[in-house]
């Protein structure tokens, strides 16, 4: 991608009445990982995250708790939603709430213009809702209830009784756009990725699409249908126009015109709504459909994906408290072919924890930068005459480089670490091999030391830019003992391997402390 191409990322925004999990913070480190990657690669990048604060499930939960669903709303941002963006360290540049004004204006807007155009007509619907999804369940969406709800259809899942509703209804007419949707799946095959989230949008589109009931008249939190105030917007429709309510839809044409069409991070359970219902919404308004929606697997715990009904959602601060935020985004990049459903084990946590950036990364950093302070009193060595093994280093550099850019273009941030690991590799073999500390004993290979020292660092700076999008707390330590100017996440990292060093390097502190009772 060129210098100053226009990246926009967003996650889904989540129900605030969701506690996050570990399944949210995947979604949130996956996307900011692709963000901060194109930050340091020069792109005009934004990232989008935020809540989902409309519809009837949050009614019922204020008024149980004897709240206004504005007042619940705001706790469980400011208790929740705002803290766990700090423990993960995520560096988005803006969050919306479908309660802020400039959203349920633009949001206004939307569905003003496509009533003024005749995409949306007054209807009756009848269907079973389930209340947790906020969304009219097709009959193959439902199973039959166990325990206490046996005898009952239940919603799949959330495995809770639906309801059968009646009402008379705003509806958009979805079902004309299902020749245009098809038509954007085979011109772009990468609109839905990956390959098993594109097929089953294309199977689901086949089959026909019917037109979508967009407004509820039985509650009223919601925003207000401009022409009849007695129904209120759908929540998803509400929702899915966060993406363009947030960079000015109706407000600012020009930051509209810079930074959309986004590149949407979903789960795959909310795939269709991304990969259907939205791209039709914005070829009803005249609008340019994303430019990806990339369905990402579940988390699963014991098998089953995480649910707080289920009590088999995980917080992130319970990792975070002990093996910090570097080892939780390395983890849920690293251990999970992205795209595919992963599963979450403290035991696989802890051993790539110990074996992969304590003793892998962290431990190769601490051995160079003490070699140096050791034998060259913190003056970092001219490099002489490279060999074959020194050459090899610097190629792998270059080679896993331009390989973990190509990566992240497919949106494949496993793969890229993967690559950048193999220089993780190389330089932990290449000391082994070259042994500085035999070298040191030799007045003689005084040169020779200073060369494989100077190797070794040059590497490691490299590591230090590549890994910064990832492992952002120990990146930072480690550019600052490498002597490195500026801040890390300011360099440019399609250059890594560039990195010419600096004349000394200063203390650094374990990268990643031994954890015993990971041990």
């Amino acid at each position: 991608m060129a210098d100053g191409s226009s990246f926009y990322i967003t996650t889904p925004i989540f129900y605030v009445n969701d506690v996050p999990h570990i399944g949210h913070a995947y979604t949130e480190v996956a996307a900011d990982v692709l963000a901060r990657w194109h930050r340091q690669r020069g792109d005009d990048t934004w990232m989008l995250t935020g809540t989902d604060e409309h519809g009837q499930k949050i009614l019922r939960t204020a008024t149980a708790n004897g709240v206004t669903p504005q007042e619940w709303a705001d706790k469980l941002v400011s208790e929740s939603w705002f803290p766990l963006l700090g423990t993960i360290d995520v560096a988005n540049d803006d969050f919306i709430r479908t309660t802020d004004e400039r959203h349920e204006e633009g949001v206004r807007k939307f569905i003003q213009k496509l009533y003024d155009e005749g995409h949306i007509y007054t209807g009756e619907y009848e269907g079973y809702y389930c209340v947790g999804c906020e969304e009219y369940k097709q009959p193959s969406d439902l199973i039959a209830g166990t325990g206490e709800y046996e005898g009952q259809q239940v919603c799949a899942i959330h495995s809770k009784p639906v309801e059968l509703l009646n009402e008379k209804n705003y509806f958009f007419r979805m079902s004309a756009f299902a020749d245009k949707l098809l038509a954007l799946y085979e011109e772009r095959p990468d609109f839905v990725q990956p390959e098993s989230a594109r097929n089953e949008v294309v199977s689901f589109v086949k089959q026909g699409l019917s037109d979508l009931s967009i407004s509820r008249s039985t509650f009223d939190w919601g925003v207000k249908v401009p022409w009849d105030e007695s129904h209120v917007v759908y929540v998803w429709f509400d929702a899915l126009l966060n993406y363009i309510t947030a960079v000015g839809y109706g407000a600012d044409d020009a930051e509209l015109a810079r930074r959309w069409p986004a590149h949407h991070i979903v789960g795959k359970d909310i795939l269709r709504f991304h990969a259907v219902i939205w791209p039709a919404m914005l070829m009803a308004a005249g609008l340019d459909v994303p430019k990806g929606v990339f369905g990402h697997g579940w988390l699963l715990v014991g098998g089953e994906k995480m649910s707080k009904s289920k009590l088999t959602g995980i917080a992130p601060e319970e990792i975070t408290s002990t093996f910090g935020s570097d080892a939780f985004r390395y983890y849920f990049m690293r251990a999970i072919a992205f795209g595919q459903d992963g599963s979450f084990s403290w035991e696989d946590l802890a051993a790539r924890y110990q074996a992969e950036l304590a003793n892998g990364f962290g431990n190769l950093g601490s051995r160079v930068i003490a070699m140096i302070t050791r034998y060259f009193d913190g003056s970092v060595p001219a490099a002489g005459e490279l060999t074959e093994a020194d050459e090899r280093v610097l190629d792998t550099a270059r080679r896993v480089t331009d390989a973990a850019q190509a990566a992240i273009d497919r949106f494949a941030p496993h793969e890229a670490l993967a690559s950048v690991w193999e220089l993780v590799d190389v330089l932990n073999g290449y000391i082994t091999e070259q042994e500085p500390w035999a070298l040191a004993k030799d007045p003689e290979q005084r040169e020779r030391l200073g060369t494989v020292l100077h190797t070794a660092y040059r590497g490691l700076g490299t590591l230090a830019v590549l890994l910064a999008p990832v492992l952002p707390v120990a990146t930072a330590k480690l550019w600052s003992a490498l002597g490195g100017s500026g801040e890390v996440s300011a360099q440019r990292i399609d250059r890594a391997a560039d990195w010419a060093g600096a004349s000394s390097v200063g203390a650094l502190e374990p990268l990643f402390p031994r954890i015993e009772s990971a041990a």
